[in-house]
């Protein structure tokens, strides 16, 4: 879990020098670096890490260079930002598409328009927390292009699962296992239970209640509010009050 969690979605440390040189210097405008960092990104699904600004360095090169765009990678790219909630990445990532693929109007026939339609909704669930709609729009059985979108991404529901459950841990102490299997997106109270404690280090309490150790950014903190007000500041205030009246 730490693994997953640890990762850096703008500059990882598995990014090679090749591309360290594509990203900071001219080739970056270069066309036939497309080919360099389409491999460097097939990478990123195969092994589990993502470098957002290398694939914005793609994007750009597909904008412009319009006739070098491949659909799938483009959606690679975004399901890649996906996996870096809550940040703006995948917003970036967006901004660098041409308007008919990244707003697609009324009638449009565009697949990559679809697509792009689609995953903004996944994301726009995990970035406000609605993690049990972004469960059930990615299996519901009536549309398998989720599963077309996501297919190349290795081990993607399980980096969002981990995501999620780091960002629970840092705002309970307590939760209920109904409450995860939602958020999860597993599927009855034994399957979450073993996730929890296998792969969280989670304890579980009496009637089901999940035990979440103590961390930073969950425990209570006591705030102190001081304020020190001198003789002089009364004095300016009722003077103030005083001219104001008179």
């Amino acid at each position: 879990m730490a693994s997953l969690l640890n990762m850096n979605g703008e500059d990882p440390q598995e990014r090679p020098e090749q591309i360290r040189n594509i990203i900071g210097g001219l080739e970056r405008y270069n066309p036939q670096a497309a080919e360099v960092l389409e491999a460097y990104l097939q990478q990123q699904c195969e092994e589990k890490f993502c470098d957002c600004n290398a694939n914005r360095a793609l994007l750009k090169l597909y904008q412009l260079n319009p006739d070098r765009i491949k659909d799938e990678v483009v959606t690679n790219v975004l399901v890649k930002t996906m996996t870096q909630f809550p940040s703006p990445q995948f917003d970036l990532a967006i901004h660098l598409l041409s308007p008919a693929n990244s707003n697609p109007g009324p009638g449009s026939t565009s697949d990559l328009a679809e697509a792009v339609g689609k995953l903004r909704v996944l994301n726009s669930y995990l970035e406000s927390a609605n993690y049990s709609r972004f469960w059930a729009t990615l299996e519901q059985d009536n549309d398998d292009i989720y599963a077309d979108l996501t297919t190349d991404i290795k081990g993607f529901e399980d980096m969002i699962r981990v995501k999620i459950a780091q960002l629970l841990s840092q705002a309970y102490r307590e939760i209920s296992l109904s409450t995860l299997e939602g958020a999860l997106g597993l599927d009855g109270e034994d399957k979450v239970t073993q996730y929890v404690t296998e792969t969280c280090g989670w304890k579980i309490g009496e009637g089901g209640v999940v035990l979440i150790p103590k961390n930073a950014e969950n425990e209570a903190k006591k705030t102190e509010i001081r304020e020190d007000v001198s003789i002089d500041m009364f004095s300016r205030v009722i003077k103030r009050s005083w001219e104001e009246t008179a």
